[in-house]
């Protein structure tokens, strides 16, 4: 099984926390629609035998296009690959493009799961983060988006700088009163380049505190565990077992193909990934070459990426399976390495599986990296 992610590379503003490839101007939107469904016939041949779970439309903010882009895009997936039936199909949203009749629109496509960035239902921070919508905008979406969806994402985000305890169980209170089946929370990370990062230097915001980001991702889990909330992978919780499929494909190794500009794509033993400008993008596409790069992973880099991938997940990482995969080598440095966390309860050993503890949660990434091995 794999799945395909189709990257939409124009959002109608910059938030200011965000460092993935998007474009502003909508000048070459066609030119895009074109270029996407060339390179998606131009790959045909790469998944030929296997079977697509999963389509995500990803971004910038999929929602701008049309719903009649979004359903050709999609039927030449289903007319080159062998996909599923069904088959997840995944609309990142923002709120204020999902209007009724869009939400219409998308209900009667293939479309048959949207994940809607909210990030916060109050002003204050949607101000901070430069979001394009409203909070009462937030709130109208999911109503209406409840009616014609049964299977809704909605994204959050912690630790935003002026965002107390208080606030934050308000945001996780208001999106419980919907019953939306899986919910994404993620830290506020700083990342290099963004409006964040120069107004944090400039002493404009406050930097992100991560005692307080630790504080209520803890808060999130206590809350969303008593309502009966799963918290399958570090940033993501469902309700009765409805997994996103796109996102466990990546953190299970499954392949996946990325079509468009920055896109990433995965076969097992390679990374490869387009160019991050949407020009070039589209002036190799029309000449029929993958502007790719390769990244060939090592037998290290496999290895650490199941154990970054398994110690976000329930699913732990299997002590077995990398002593098959590995040797036995892997396996004993594995858990001489990890030793020091189980001493602290922030891993522990059960059925031959090594998994994080609750209190090793939020400390997952900065564990994991500490068992890697170095090429």
């Amino acid at each position: 099984m794999s799945g395909i992610y189709i990257h939409i590379p124009f959002c109608k503003q910059a938030c200011h926390y965000c460092d993935f490839h998007f474009s502003t101007s909508f000048k070459y939107k066609d030119e895009m629609i074109k270029a996407l469904h060339n390179e998606i016939l131009i790959r045909k041949d790469e998944l030929k035998n296997e079977r697509i779970e999963s389509i995500y439309f990803g971004g910038g903010t999929p929602s701008l296009l049309s719903t009649s882009d979004i359903n050709s895009l999609i039927l030449s997936v289903c007319n080159n690959y062998n996909v599923s039936e069904p088959v997840e199909v995944t609309l990142e949203a923002n709120p204020d493009d999902l209007t009724e009749q869009k939400i219409i629109e998308l209900s009667n496509s293939r479309v048959n799961r949207l994940s809607i960035g909210v990030q916060s239902f109050f002003k204050q921070d949607l101000v901070l983060m430069n979001r394009s919508h409203t909070d009462e905008q937030a709130i109208e979406c999911i109503e209406l988006a409840s009616k014609y969806f049964d299977n809704i994402s909605v994204d959050l985000i912690y630790g935003i700088p002026g965002l107390d305890n208080s606030r934050w169980k308000q945001n996780i209170d208001i999106l419980l009163s919907y019953n939306i089946s899986h919910i994404s929370a993620y830290a506020l990370t700083v990342e290099p380049k963004t409006a964040l990062k120069k107004y944090i230097d400039k002493g404009i915001i406050d930097d992100v505190d991560d005692r307080q980001s630790q504080e209520q991702f803890y808060i999130l889990l206590e809350i969303l565990e008593d309502n009966k909330y799963e918290n399958y992978e570090l940033s993501n919780f469902a309700l009765d077992k409805l997994y996103s499929v796109n996102n466990s494909a990546y953190w299970q190794g499954k392949k996946y193909l990325g079509i468009g500009p920055s896109a990433h794509s995965f076969n097992g033993d390679s990374r490869f990934w387009n160019v991050k400008n949407n020009l070039k993008y589209i002036n190799s596409i029309n000449k029929n070459i993958l502007p790719l790069t390769k990244e060939s992973l090592t037998k290290n880099d496999k290895f650490n990426e199941i154990i970054m991938c398994g110690l976000r997940t329930n699913c732990g990482v299997s002590l077995i399976k990398i002593d098959i995969d590995f040797g036995s080598s892997y396996k004993n440095q594995l858990i001489k390495n990890a030793q020091k966390y189980i001493n602290k309860n922030l891993l522990f050993i059960k059925n031959d599986f090594l998994y994080i503890s609750r209190k090793g949660k939020f400390l997952s990434d900065g564990i994991a990296s500490d068992l890697f091995m170095l090429n």
